[in-house]
C-alpha cells in the first residue's frame, strides 16, 4: 500500500514527538498529585478532626505542602518542555515558510506578498505553549477521576458522569455556532489585511487622486464584516461558555448537598462529602478549560491547516549540483512562458541564441512580451513548454544562490532595500568597498553618493528615502552591475534618466561590452540602441525579427519602403 505524503509540518511534528510524550509523562504524574487536595482534606475530616492529634496534622500538612512544590516543580518543567518544542517548531519551518512566502510573491509579480504563512506559525506556535494544549493534557486523566469518585460512592460517580455529558454537549454546540463563523472571519481579516497593505504601498497614488475617502470605505467594509463575524460568534461562545460555568458550579453545590443525604443516611464519612466535591470539580476542569480556550484551538486547527495544505502544495526546492561559473550564452528552444495566473501563453515557442559578450536590444510593442521575456531568462517565472539554458544547462537546473552572484537585473520599477547604500549596492552579502566603489562609478553614482551627508553610508528605505527617480535608478543599475556580472539584462533602463544619467548609461554598456558580459535592454527609446550589437523583436509574443542591428534596421526600413509604396 502506498504511504501519503506528509507535509514538512507533520514531519516536523513528528521530530517532537518525544517532547510531546515527555509532557505527557508529566502530565501523568500532575494529575496523579491533583488528587492530594482530595486525600488531605478526607484526612482531615476523618483521622485529625475526630481525634484531635495534632501531630498527624502537622506531618499531613508537610506532606502535602512537599506535593505540592514538587506539583508546581513539575509543571513548570512541562512549560519549558512546550516551550522548547514550540521554539523548535519555529526553527525547523520558518526558512521553509519564508521561502515559500517569497515564492508566492515572485510568481504573482508582487501582487499576492503576504507574511500569513509565517503568521500561522507563530500562532501555531504560541497555541502549543499556552493553557489551551495542557487542558488536552490533563483530559484523558478525566476517567481516573470519575472512576475515584465511583470508589466514593455510586451516586457520586453518576452524578460526575451526567454534568460531564452536559457540560461537553454545551462544548460541541459551542463548535457547531462558532467555528464555521470564525473561520470566515479569519478568512475575511486576512483578504482585508492583504488589500490594506497593497493600498499602503500606493499611498502617493491614493493621496493625489483624491481616493482615500474611497479606500477607506472599501477597507471598512471588510472591518465591520469581520468585526459582525467576530462579535456574533463571540456572543455565542459568551452564552455557551456561561452556560457551561453555571452547569459547573450548580453541580459542585449539588453534590455537596448529595453528600450530606448520603452522610446523614451513614453511605459515606463527613470526609468524603468534601473531597468529592473537590474531586468532581477537578474531574470537570480539563473540559471547562477547553471551552474557555476553544477559540484558540479553532484558529490552531485553521492555521494547521493552512500550513499542511500550504506546504504540500509547494513542495521544497531539490538541492542542485554546482556547475562551473556561467560565461554567458543564452539560448531558447521552442519557449513558452504563461506567467503565473494567466492561461494564455505571452512567449510563444521562440528559437534563437545570445552568445557571450552579445548585447542586445529588445523591442516591440507595450504587451509584446518582452518583460516576461527577461523574467523567463533571468529564472523567475518557468517555461509552460520548451527550455531557456544559459551554457547549455537549463536555467532552473543552476543553484540560485550560485547563479545569482553572476547575473545584473534592473528592473521597471526600482525597489531599494531597507539599508545602507553600499549594502544595497553589494546585494547585501560580504561587503567588498573596491567593487562598490567600482560599480558605483560604472553607473555614474559614485560622486552624488559621496555628497550625500553620510555616503555610502546613508540609510534609505524601500522608497529610496529622499533619491529621486534618477537617482534611485542609477544606484539600482550599481548593483546590477556590482561584481562584474556575466549576464545583464536592464528593463527600461533610462526611464528616469536624464541627459547625465543617458550618458552615464552608455559609458557602462561600453564597459559591459570590454568585459564580455551578456547584456539585454529592454526599451522604448532607440537612443541607447546605438550601442546593441543586435535588435530582437518581439509581437505579440512571437519572434518577428532577430539579428545583427544594422540587418534588422535595414530590413524594417525596406519594409516600411514596401509597405508606402503600396497603392492604396
Amino acid at each position: 500500500m502506498k504511504e501519503s505524503i506528509k507535509s514538512d509540518l507533520e514531519e516536523a511534528l513528528k521530530l517532537c514527538k518525544g517532547a510531546f510524550l515527555s509532557a505527557a509523562g508529566f502530565s501523568m504524574i500532575i494529575n496523579l498529585l491533583m488528587i492530594t487536595p482530595t486525600i488531605y482534606m478526607m484526612q482531615i475530616y476523618d483521622r485529625v478532626v475526630s481525634t484531635g492529634n495534632k501531630s498527624t496534622l502537622l506531618m499531613l500538612t508537610l506532606i502535602v505542602l512537599t506535593l505540592y512544590v514538587t506539583m508546581a516543580a513539575l509543571e513548570w518543567v512541562r512549560s519549558q518542555i512546550l516551550i522548547r518544542v514550540s521554539s523548535r517548531l519555529e526553527t525547523l519551518l520558518n526558512q521553509r515558510l519564508f521561502q515559500i512566502a517569497f515564492k508566492q510573491s515572485l510568481f504573482s509579480g508582487g501582487q499576492r506578498a503576504t507574511t500569513q504563512p509565517l503568521d500561522d506559525l507563530t500562532g501555531l506556535r504560541q497555541f502549543l505553549t499556552g493553557n489551551g494544549l495542557f487542558a488536552f493534557f490533563d483530559a484523558p486523566w478525566m476517567p481516573v477521576y470519575l472512576a475515584l469518585l465511583f470508589l466514593f460512592h455510586p451516586w457520586y460517580g453518576w452524578f460526575s458522569i451526567i454534568t460531564a455529558a452536559l457540560i461537553c454537549i454545551v462544548a460541541v454546540l459551542n463548535h457547531k455556532f462558532t467555528s464555521k463563523m470564525l473561520n470566515q472571519a479569519n478568512n475575511v481579516a486576512m483578504t482585508t489585511r492583504s488589500s490594506l497593505s497593497s493600498n499602503l504601498r500606493n499611498a502617493e497614488v491614493i493621496e493625489s487622486m483624491g481616493m482615500l475617502g474611497r479606500i477607506r470605505r472599501r477597507w471598512l467594509e471588510g472591518s465591520v464584516n469581520v468585526l459582525n463575524l467576530q462579535t456574533v460568534a463571540s456572543s455565542r461562545a459568551g452564552l455557551l461558555t456561561a452556560l457551561s460555568k453555571v452547569l459547573r458550579m450548580s453541580s459542585q453545590s449539588l453534590i455537596l448537598g448529595l453528600g450530606a443525604y448520603l452522610a446523614i443516611e451513614r453511605e459515606i464519612s463527613s470526609g468524603t462529602l468534601i473531597a468529592g466535591s473537590i474531586l468532581m470539580g477537578r474531574a470537570l476542569h480539563p473540559i471547562d478549560q477547553i471551552i474557555a480556550n476553544w477559540k484558540g484551538f479553532i484558529n490552531a486547527r485553521g492555521q494547521y491547516g493552512r500550513l499542511n495544505d500550504l506546504l504540500l502544495k509547494i513542495p521544497a526546492e531539490p538541492e542542485h549540483m554546482l556547475l562551473p561559473d556561467p560565461q554567458g550564452r543564452i539560448q531558447l528552444e521552442n519557449a513558452v512562458v504563461t506567467p503565473p495566473g494567466c492561461k494564455v501563453p505571452v512567449i510563444k515557442g521562440i528559437n534563437l541564441v545570445i552568445e557571450r559578450g552579445d548585447i542586445v536590444g529588445v523591442i516591440g510593442p507595450s504587451g509584446a512580451g518582452k518583460s516576461t521575456l527577461a523574467r523567463a531568462i533571468l529564472g523567475i517565472w518557468p517555461t509552460s513548454n520548451g527550455a531557456i539554458r544559459l551554457d547549455g544547462a537549463e536555467i532552473f537546473n543552476w543553484d540560485r544562490e550560485h547563479l545569482g552572484g553572476f547575473i545584473g537585473y534592473l528592473p521597471q520599477d526600482i525597489e531599494l532595500f531597507e539599508g545602507t547604500i553600499s549594502e544595497n549596492i553589494a546585494r547585501f552579502g560580504d561587503m567588498n568597498p573596491e567593487k562598490v566603489v567600482e560599480a558605483a562609478k560604472m553607473a555614474d553614482v559614485h560622486e552624488l553618493i559621496l555628497r550625500l551627508e553620510k555616503g555610502y553610508d546613508t540609510i534609505i528605505g524601500v522608497s529610496g528615502g529622499n533619491l529621486s527617480g534618477g537617482q534611485r535608478q542609477r544606484i539600482g543599475l550599481a548593483r546590477a552591475l556590482y561584481d562584474n556580472p556575466v549576464l545583464v539584462i536592464l528593463d527600461e533602463p533610462n526611464s528616469n534618466l536624464d541627459e547625465q544619467g543617458e550618458t552615464a548609461l552608455d559609458k557602462a554598456l561600453i564597459q559591459l561590452k570590454q568585459k564580455q558580459s551578456t547584456v539585454l535592454i529592454i526599451t522604448h527609446r532607440n537612443n541607447v540602441l546605438s550601442k546593441v550589437d543586435k535588435l530582437l523583436i518581439l509581437k505579440d509574443g512571437a519572434l518577428a525579427v532577430y539579428g545583427p542591428r544594422d540587418q534588422v534596421i535595414a530590413h524594417l526600413q525596406q519594409q516600411a519602403t514596401m509597405s508606402a509604396s503600396r497603392p492604396a
